[in-house]
């Protein structure tokens, strides 16, 4: 067999049915390329092929392949013209005996052979060296970069191809993308036995092929922590966004030990805005995402842990234990929990955007599909802040970005710095008292329906990507018969679990509750989810940090 280390020299392969020919080529081979180049062997076709796949899979590149001519099973003209498939770039030189040379040549039209060599090549000085030095001066010339990182094969208007897209992106992890209908997909679809049909299709850094991974196995396979180490913590922080990872921060440097609970990414939805330009100490403005990236960073420096791809669906209260449990039958059990799950944007009911979402219709800012708005029109429905930032992001590249939205001005729901901004920059277009109230296309989104709520006229435009920030919900069901909540689902705490004086039903403690304590002693919430919170990126983080004070409180 091929042994296949995981280094980053290029390669130089050699395939040979004879060993003695094979560990001649090889021997030399190392004696004058073995400082720059791997030198591997095979002895058959068949098994260089699945060294090259292998290659292919690591982003590791092949410089150079040497095949005998005369091989049982698959001669080195067939082995050549599929390794080509693999590594167009590699340059090919066939063995051949005197005998052979007519079918040489053939091969040179056949599989654009670059050279074939007559054996015995001895000395090699003469006869090896200077062909070898001559190829892969030509391949450096034309050398393709491999690629180490993580790589996504899939179809563009793939919903889920989109899905694992924008996992990776909020996770902070590094990948290529690449089109299943491009030649290099091609090639990396055959090297990881899949197809078109199988997509999306991740090759990880290390060569392991995931064929329509889910989260969790992504998650296991890229580095992502999806295990506790524990079974019991003084705290667990359900929700990574600015709240909890506030939270995290304040419990793990103050000596609790903590594990913050995500079910997809850091940084909940401020973590996918473009650029948030009022947070305190940012005078230039910071990304969600490197919010969230710094804010993760510095949790697990205080040593806090932090657990993706989790589901919490349930809460208990154990005694003076509360526990989590996920929705694959695990659980988790802490003296205090901290409810940060924040809000969901809500679904958008006009007929057409469920069937188009992933293929051009998408919740949120949806950060991997800006490079593809290039000259586009592009539409944003929403006028709240995360809309703006969005709307002035994309109109760096779109054509024209249209914002649509429902009342009669941007100022009722947009900070006024946003409403400025988007006032200077001429190619986006507000849509006051408009509604989307249709898409259609045929493979992915082309068009959609406006309607103007003045006139209830409505006017069909092409589009070719569309963006939803429609207000948002919290998906707090999990809590259903344990925790007080209000009639829309936001979670009460402290002062406004009152009534005439009265504590919630159920509550034993002396005390009332703390300030953002809920109808449950030990279980606290923070962020969007808190009802009547105040929706922006600093109050959540003090909130979080505010609720790690209580938790010391409640524990003494």
């Amino acid at each position: 067999m091929v042994s296949t280390p995981s280094v980053t020299k290029p390669a130089i392969l050699s395939v040979d049915d004879d060993p003695g020919v094979s560990r001649a080529v090889v021997r030399d081979l190392r004696r004058r390329y073995g400082a720059d180049y791997r030198i591997l062997r095979a002895d058959s076709g068949q098994q260089a092929l699945e060294a090259l796949r292998e290659l292919k899979l690591r982003g590791q590149p092949v410089a150079v392949l040497i095949a005998d001519y005369r091989m049982p099973g698959m001669d080195g003209i067939e082995f050549l013209e599929q390794a080509m498939d693999l590594h167009p770039y590699a340059r090919r030189v066939l063995l051949t005996a005197y005998a052979d040379t007519d079918a040489a040549i053939n091969a040179i039209n056949v599989i654009d052979l670059d050279h074939y060599l007559l054996k015995p090549w001895d000395p090699p000085e003469e006869k090896l060296y200077p062909v070898i030095d001559g190829l892969l001066d030509v391949w450096r010339s034309a050398e393709q970069r491999p690629v180490y990182e993580t790589k996504v094969v899939g179809d563009r208007w793939s919903p889920r191809s989109s899905q694992v897209r924008e996992f990776l992106a909020r996770n902070q992890l590094p990948y290529r993308w690449y089109p299943v209908d491009e030649p290099e997909g091609t090639r990396l679809l055959e090297a990881a036995g899949a197809d078109p049909l199988t997509c999306p299709v991740v090759i990880t850094a290390e060569g392991t092929a995931l064929i329509q991974p889910t989260d969790s196995e992504l998650a296991e396979n890229v580095g992502l922590t999806v295990e506790p180490s524990g079974d019991f913590y003084d705290l667990i922080v359900v929700g990574g966004g600015p709240a909890g990872l506030g939270a995290a921060v304040y419990g793990a440097s103050e000596g609790l030990r903590t594990v913050l609970v995500e079910r997809t990414a850091t940084g909940g939805q401020a973590g996918q805005s473009s650029r948030i330009e009022n947070y305190l100490g940012f005078p230039d403005g910071v990304s969600g995402s490197q919010l969230a990236d710094r804010a993760r960073r510095q949790a697990a420096k205080f040593g806090a842990e932090i657990i993706t791809t989790r589901d919490v669906v349930a809460l208990e209260v154990n005694g003076s234990a509360r526990t989590v449990r996920f929705a694959d039958g695990g659980k988790l059990c802490a003296h205090t929990v901290l409810i940060a799950t924040g809000v969901d944007y809500r679904r958008h009911p006009a007929p057409g955007v469920d069937e188009f979402t992933g293929r051009g219709v998408y919740y949120g800012s949806a950060m991997t599909e800006a490079a593809e708005c290039s000259d586009q029109e592009v539409y944003i429905v929403g006028g709240a802040n995360s809309a703006g930032q969005a709307a002035v992001f994309l109109s760096r590249n779109a054509r024209r970005v249209h914002l649509v939205v429902r009342g009669d001005s941007l100022e009722r729901s947009m900070s006024y710095y946003l409403v400025q901004q988007i006032s200077e920059i001429p190619n986006i277009v507000v849509h006051t008292e408009t509604e989307v109230v249709g898409v259609d296309g045929d493979t992915h989104l082309e068009r959609i329906i406006l309607r103007d709520n003045n006139t209830g006229t409505e006017d069909k435009v092409d589009a070719q990507r569309l963006f939803l920030f429609i207000g948002a919900a919290p998906q707090t069901g999990w809590l259903d018969g344990v925790v007080t909540r209000d009639a829309a689902g936001y979670v009460l705490a402290g002062p406004d679990l009152m009534v005439d004086g009265t504590r919630p039903p159920g509550w034993e403690l002396p005390r009332p509750p703390q300030h953002l304590e809920t109808s449950v002693p030990g279980v606290f919430v923070a962020g969007d989810v808190h009802a009547e919170s105040a929706k922006r990126v600093a109050s959540a983080v003090g909130e979080g940090a505010m609720a790690v004070m209580l938790v010391h409180r409640y524990l003494a």
